[in-house]
This record gives structure tokens, C-alpha cells and sequence, in this order.
């Protein structure tokens, strides 16, 4: 049974054919192995095979199944966060530094795109950030404050944003933002890796890692090994650190809607609103064969973020979502795309890209998203390809994985407080104690004596029992309805229904229950 058969879908992929690699069926020897091939991995691989570095890249499932087709196409260097907290985190300097690497990236994203001749739906676009209904004109002033202090004195105050349908009021304008279809740069981005020498392979999982400091070796689950100077693991949430990264960044879901709106209702541009959770707002062309092609855009809308694995009113984020959309478009069409993705949250707003913490020199990581996850990307393939290739970049350290922020220690707190409670599921019971009580084509944690069993049904009424103990860290997992599969609200690991992992930091698959020491349990197995 394949995820992607139970799970949402999102426009991208609705809409787009993904290039297919093979397996890896060999060993390997190389100067960089790349675990992960969405758009941190492959664009490592990009720059680095333009430096005539060899590089392997290792997924185990399709190219950008994890997370990069899950986003909605935003490439901007407007942050999900306030500058002017980036400010008091990191100061003047610094944040001017991060600013400017989200906008690099988005240059340099558009140029890959010329050099290779990628039709991916590459456009320029403003942006506008303005108030979410709870909030006050004074969050937008001082935000404004804050980007003329880094020196974007492009950025301003106007009427409202180019939307006839509602009157956002004020807004903070920022010009020359972009947006594309991500498959499509995907697919463009791995022929250009494997003309320039690169490898790829598909549906191949890392099942183990070592190294020192002249060498790394990754071995598969199938047993093959690849051998290499250098390992960036480029797996959204990295699975080759079992604690120290991950007390740094929460895993949240966000959730999407898409659906057909009249052109003359929304001017192509990137619309975010200040509340938290945060909506954000993009329209998209339709395909050409599309009855409506001439008339209407797809307008994506997202947001109602939860930490993973603690939501308990799954399709409330969507219906939310769907009545925040009627009140401000209200000529939308019928939804026809919703989905969820998952978003790595730094305690301090900015990703951990370079070397991993409490590893040796040749071990990279690129991790905590916060939102800006093509971007953030994008700026892992730029800097990570210095540190290797041992040149100077003015981002090292303020995306350094080993950083201490002192004043986001507040948050550090809050989310491990938050993360340590999850743990008292284990001694909370459940209410479901029998598979008769599981509804067909959803799944339930069953209490059978001191054990708990993670039991999906089929529609079929077959069902697959599993250990409900996560393999990363041991937490309780939990069924998302949405996505049909279980997920952990300690680190935001994810499994599909045969325990498979879908997302890290887990590198193994949830263990399937042994009926026969589980006398207490009369739950057998799909064979």
C-alpha cells in the first residue's frame, strides 16, 4: 500500500509528472553522498557538481516527496518572522546578513533557471504583508522600521494590496519577490545535476551512517555502501542526529486550500497577514488545457500551523481555512486541492545549515526551514558548497548548527517543556481497547494491557498492527486522519501505515507487532 494513495495530494503534484531515478543496486565511491533529494539536497548537488565535485544523491522515495512538493511556490526574502524580532535576536548586522541571503537565493534561483533553460513558471512578483485582523497598525510600522534599518528602503507603506475582492488595508509593500512551480524546477534541477556528472537514485533509503575525519560511509537498507569524502544529509529533519539538533527546532503542520478564482479578483503577487499562525496567499496559471485557463487563476491560501502529532481536529484547519477564504474571496470556486506540510521551526527563526553539530568536519547538515523552505535551501546548496570547497562565506555563522542564541532561550524552553509533556501519553490510557472500535480507513492507538498498538483498518478490514513507540526518541505516535499516517508529537517524526518512515528524525520504521507475544491481543496482522 503506497502513502501517496492514502494521503493528500498537493497542486504540484496534481498537476505535474516527476521525474523517476533508479535504485541504487551497487556500491559507491564519491566525493560527496547527498541523503535527500528535495530542494536542499539537489541544490547542493547543483552547485557542487558545477564545481566538478562528484556527487551521489540518495532518496528513499521520489525526487521531492518529502516535503519540497508540499510547499505553495513562495520565493521571497520576507521572512514568516518579524525582522524586527530577527533584530533583537541577532542584531543589525547579522539580520541584514540573513536578509540578504533570502534574497540572493531567490537571484540565484532565477538564474539557474536561465542557464538551464527550465520552464517552470518563473515570475516576478510583489508581496504584501498586512494585518491580520487581531492585530494593530503599530506591528506594521515597526516592521517597516526594522527592513529601512537593514537597508530595504524599497520596502513601504501602501493603501492595500492589489485584492478587489476585500480591502486588506495598509500593507508593507516588497517588490520584486518571485514565484514558480517547484516540480517542474525540480525535475529542470536534476538534468542539469546529471549532465553535469551527478548521480541520483530513487527509492533508495540510508539505513545507517559512519565516519571520521578523512571518510563517511552510508549503507542502505538493501546493504550497499557508499563511500565518501564528504555527507550532507538533506533530509528536512536530519536523521543522522538522534538529539542535540532537534532540541533547537519544533516540527508543525501547515495546511493548504486551493481553488479557481476570476482573474480580475487578485493581481499575481505573495500575500502574508501578521497573525500567528500566519495566512498566506498566491495565485497560480492554470494549465493550458484547463477549460478556465483565460478567466481564472488557482489561488492557494494557507496556514492554521499545530505542532505535529498534537492535533486533534484535523479537518476543523481545513474548514477554518475554507471559511477565512469565503469571507474574503467569495467568487472562489469549489476547492479542489487541500494538503498539509511540515515545517522545522528554530527556536531563533533561522535555519541550521553547515556543519553538524558534535560531528567531525565532513558531515553537513541543512535543517529548520521556518517557512522559507526554497529559499532556505537554496542558501544551504550556496554555503555548503563553500565549506567544502573551503572558500569564505558571510552566512557561516549566523546559520551555524551549533549556535546559541541567549535571547531565544525563552523559546528553547517552551518548545522542550512542551516536547518532555508529550511523553505522558505513555501513562495516560486509551480509550479505544479493541479493533472492532477502529472505524475502516482510519487507525486508532489500542490499549492492550501495559502495551499500546498503533492499528490501522483498511476498507477492506485488514488490519496493521504496529509498535505505537516511536523509533527515534520513544514517543507516543498518533493518527493523522489527513495524511493517513502516524506521527510522533515529540519531533514530528511520520510513518506511513506500514510503519514505513516518511518523515525523520526516525530512521527506522515503527516494528511490527508480534501477535504471539501479544497474548492480551487478538489483533492479527495483514499478511
Amino acid at each position: 500500500m503506497k502513502q501517496e494513495q492514502l494521503g493528500t495530494k498537493s497542486f504540484w503534484k496534481g498537476t505535474n509528472t516527476v521525474k523517476l531515478f533508479p535504485a541504487l543496486e551497487q556500491d559507491l565511491e564519491t566525493d560527496v553522498c547527498i541523503v535527500g533529494a528535495g530542494i536542499t539536497g539537489l541544490s547542493c548537488a547543483y552547485f557542487l557538481s558545477k564545481e566538478g565535485v562528484s556527487v551521489v544523491v540518495l532518496d528513499d522515495g521520489e525526487i521531492g516527496s518529502g516535503e519540497t512538493f508540499r510547499t505553495t511556490g513562495h520565493l521571497t526574502y520576507a521572512l514568516d518572522d518579524r525582522f524586527y524580532d530577527l533584530i533583537d535576536l541577532f542584531g543589525v548586522a547579522n539580520s541584514q546578513l540573513a536578509l540578504e541571503s533570502h534574497r540572493t537565493a531567490v537571484d540565484r534561483i532565477e538564474q539557474i533557471i536561465l542557464d538551464e533553460k527550465i520552464n517552470c513558471d518563473f515570475e516576478r512578483v510583489n508581496g504584501y504583508l498586512f494585518l491580520h485582523a487581531d492585530d494593530k497598525p503599530e506591528t506594521l510600522s515597526r516592521e517597516l522600521d526594522a527592513l529601512h534599518q537593514l537597508n530595504l528602503s524599497a520596502a513601504r507603506i501602501v493603501q492595500r494590496a492589489p485584492i478587489q475582492s476585500f480591502d486588506t488595508g495598509p500593507c508593507i509593500f516588497f517588490p520584486n519577490q518571485a514565484e514558480f512551480d517547484v516540480v517542474k524546477y525540480l525535475n529542470g534541477l536534476t538534468g542539469a545535476i546529471t549532465r553535469q556528472g551527478g548521480l541520483i537514485y530513487n527509492f533508495t533509503s540510508a539505513d545507517s551512517f559512519e565516519n571520521d575525519e578523512s571518510s563517511c560511509l552510508v549503507k542502505t537498507s538493501h546493504g550497499h555502501k557508499i563511500k565518501s569524502k564528504y555527507l550532507i544529509v538533506a533530509t528536512n529533519s536530519p536523521i543522522n542526529d538522534r538529539f542535540v539538533i532537534h532540541t533547537k527546532q519544533a516540527a508543525y503542520r501547515t495546511y493548504v486550500i486551493g481553488g479557481k478564482i476570476p482573474r480580475t479578483d487578485i493581481s499575481k503577487g505573495l500575500y502574508w497577514d501578521t497573525g500567528d499562525p500566519y495566512h498566506y496567499i498566491r495565485v497560480c496559471q492554470l494549465s493550458s488545457t484547463d477549460p478556465d485557463f483565460a478567466t481564472h487563476f488557482m489561488l492557494l491560501i494557507g496556514g492554521e500551523d499545530t505542532r505535529t502529532g498534537q492535533d486533534h481536529e484535523y479537518e476543523e484547519r481545513f474548514q477554518n481555512l475554507k471559511n477565512w477564504s469565503k469571507q474574503r474571496f467569495p467568487a472562489l470556486k469549489e476547492i479542489t486541492y487541500q494538503w498539509s506540510g511540515q515545517i522545522l521551526e528554530p527556536v531563533d527563526s533561522l535555519a541550521f545549515i553547515g556543519r553538524n553539530p558534535l560531528d567531525s568536519k565532513n558531515v553537513f547538515i541543512g535543517t529548520g526551514d521556518s517557512g522559507n523552505g526554497l529559499t532556505h535551501g537554496t542558501i544551504a546548496g550556496l554555503l555548503i558548497t563553500d565549506l567544502i570547497m573551503a572558500r569564505a562565506n558571510p552566512w557561516e555563522k549566523i546559520y551555524d548548527p551549533s549556535r546559541k542564541t541567549l535571547n531565544a532561550m525563552g523559546s528553547f524552553f517552551e518548545e522542550n517543556l512542551n516536547t518532555a509533556n508529550q511523553y505522558l501519553d505513555w501513562i495516560t490510557p486509551e480509550k479505544c481497547h479493541h479493533e472492532d472500535q477502529i472505524e475502516r480507513g482510519t487507525g486508532s492507538v489500542i490499549q492492550n494491557g501495559i502495551h499500546k498498538i498503533a492499528v490501522y483498518k483498511d476498507h477492506q478490514g485488514n488490519l496493521y498492527p504496529l509498535s505505537a513507540r516511536c523509533t527515534h526518541l520513544n514517543g507516543e505516535v498518533h493518527w493523522n486522519p489527513i495524511e493517513n499516517s502516524w506521527d510522533c508529537p515529540c519531533h514530528g517524526s511520520r510513518f506511513d501505515v506500514n510503519g514505513e518512515v516518511l518523515c525523520g528524525p526516525a530512521l527506522h520504521g515503527l516494528e511490527k507487532v508480534n501477535v504471539e507475544q501479544e497474548k492480551e491481543s487478538k489483533i492479527k496482522p495483514i499478511k
